[in-house]
């Protein structure tokens, strides 16, 4: 029997003490959350002091302290962004709300909406004021929905600083389309977005002619004929390939969305011998005009299991920068026409030059499946391969070589980040606060019975430092903190340029701004993004 000591503590005593632990418990990760961004805020203060040569090269202040802030939270550069954001918020902005955060009197959910609905206050005043009367009131809210948690901060700031309020703008302005959501069902992701009406009438135009388009025998529902024409479309597809199995069928042929496939086998070739699941189609009950046959003789004793160890259940297929693919949903693709390749170890010897041969390129990306710095999470085909120990004194060979997208790959080459690899592909990083990080192989994880190990390597020596690094690096055109003022500027004017529409008497004819109104603003200053980064290398 299976002792339960997750919970033990708890067995034993009534509902309200069960609930204030609960409540104890959330404090006390309040307390720690403060601390932990009291220490962000530090650390970012450190690497992002004034410096007018550093704010203008790509590995500026702000990246170096974000690669510590990642690695050390197992994060992405973007989520360490976030929390140094907030972390400068506390420390520079929002003083007495940050006091608060520290006696565990407000969530971490609370301190970042605060932080983000007052970011449009530029006047230190109004700040200091807008900073007091949220420290006032926000211990007093209690549990509110996140629109009317938004609501009340927005409030406290129109009353000082009409033109700081974060708006809802037209709905125009908020077009996009996302993909995937972490509740997906493995081998399926979500769509969601926002299209202007006359593109949603194409589309919805579109994908009517071309799920119509196939023979009344193809077995999917019309729901799911449309979900694949879309997918089609991306594939350049004129037409919806019909999946009736007809050979004489009109619309049949090889699937372009298949086609566009290229399925790369490691160590596990027993799932692209499997067969596609006819139930992944139709509404998964069997056809009532087809029932099933009768056995011609009653079935005899269940056969003995063979003697030896059961066949492993084949892997899945997994999509570099995607999700898994059941074994049935690969099956299909092969079916359908997907390209099948073999990934084999490179050669013992090293390479001559510098750029990998391809075979070398494909192993090192399956082999590592992401960027390599801890923390990251970009695909591995949208990556460089890098020399850990820098080309000529270390080889081209995947005992040498990983992935590592822009940003890290320039971090590394300008930050003072060190990397040692060993021949499995495990990469040890030294940051510059000294810490050190391991990472693996992504492809340890989905598919551990494949061997990435290859040739031993003899030491090489790390060739001396090339003089002043900083010369070399790519530059910004703008600094982050003149991009996030540009940004707070254009989104002020336009709640200015809001306010004074709706306060100004209705006419017949509107009038035209004024050259310099907030209103002639360019609108691409709205679309900079702080973390841009420069041309390559």
């Amino acid at each position: 029997m299976i002792e339960h000591t997750f919970d033990a503590e708890f067995a034993a005593v009534d509902d309200s003490t069960v609930v204030a632990a609960i409540a104890d418990c959330v404090r006390a990760e309040a307390v720690l959350a403060a601390r932990r961004l009291a220490a962000t805020a530090e650390l970012t203060a450190r690497y992002t002091e004034p410096d007018a040569e550093r704010e203008h090269l790509a590995v500026d202040g702000w990246r170096m302290a974000s690669a510590e802030v990642s690695a050390a939270m197992g994060i992405g550069d973007r989520a360490a962004s976030r929390e140094m954001c907030i972390a400068m918020a506390l420390r520079e902005r929002l003083p007495r709300v940050a006091a608060l955060f520290a006696q565990g009197r407000l969530s971490v959910g609370l301190v970042a909406t605060i932080t983000w609905r007052t970011q449009l206050i530029v006047d230190s005043a109004i700040q200091a004021r807008v900073d007091a009367a949220i420290a006032a009131r926000a211990a007093k809210w209690g549990a509110l929905s996140v629109t009317k948690l938004e609501a009340a901060i927005d409030a406290l700031v129109d009353e000082h600083d009409p033109d700081a309020r974060r708006r809802l703008r037209e709905a125009a302005r908020s077009r996009d389309v996302r993909l995937g959501k972490r509740d997906d069902v493995t081998g399926t992701a979500s769509l969601w977005g926002r299209l202007s009406a006359a593109d949603a009438e194409l589309i919805e135009r579109r994908l009517a002619q071309m799920s119509s388009g196939v023979c009344s025998a193809d077995p999917r529902t019309v729901g799911q004929r449309r979900s694949d024409s879309l997918g089609a479309i991306a594939a350049f597809a004129d037409r919806l390939t019909c999946q009736c199995g007809s050979p004489d069928c009109a619309s049949a042929g090889e699937d372009p969305r298949a086609a566009n496939f290229v399925i790369n086998v490691l160590a596990e070739p027993a799932a692209i011998d499997a067969q596609p699941d006819p139930q992944m189609s139709g509404d998964g009950h069997p056809n009532p005009a087809e029932p099933p046959a009768e056995p011609a003789e009653p079935p005899g004793e269940p056969a003995e299991p063979a003697a030896g160890p059961a066949r492993p259940k084949p892997a899945a297929g997994l999509i570099l920068g995607g999700g898994l693919i059941p074994t049935p949903l690969l099956a299909e693709l092969i079916n359908n026409g997907a390209k099948v390749r073999w990934v084999h170890k490179p050669d013992a010897a090293p390479e001559s030059g510098y750029r990998p041969s391809q075979k070398t390129a494909r192993f090192v990306r399956m082999r590592d499946l992401t960027c390599r710095f801890p923390g990251c999470g970009r695909p591995a085909q949208c990556c460089d391969i890098d020399h850990t120990t820098p080309y000529p004194a270390g080889a081209t060979h995947p005992s040498n070589t990983k992935c590592l997208c822009r940003i890290h790959h320039l971090l590394k080459t300008f930050g003072g980040w060190l990397d040692e690899q060993r021949a499995d592909g495990t990469v040890t990083w030294t940051a510059p606060s000294g810490r050190t990080y391991v990472t693996h192989p992504g492809s340890r994880f989905f598919y551990p019975g494949w061997d990435t190990t290859t040739a031993a390597l003899p030491a090489a020596q790390r060739p001396a430092g090339n003089g002043d690094k900083g010369a070399m690096m790519p530059r910004r055109r703008r600094t982050r903190a003149q991009d996030r003022m540009r940004r707070i500027e254009h989104e002020r004017a336009l709640n200015a340029l809001e306010r004074h529409q709706r306060a100004a008497p209705v006419t017949a004819e509107p009038s035209r701004p004024p050259p310099d109104h907030p209103g002639k603003i360019n609108l691409d200053v709205g679309t900079d993004n702080p973390d841009a980064e420069p041309p390559p290398f």
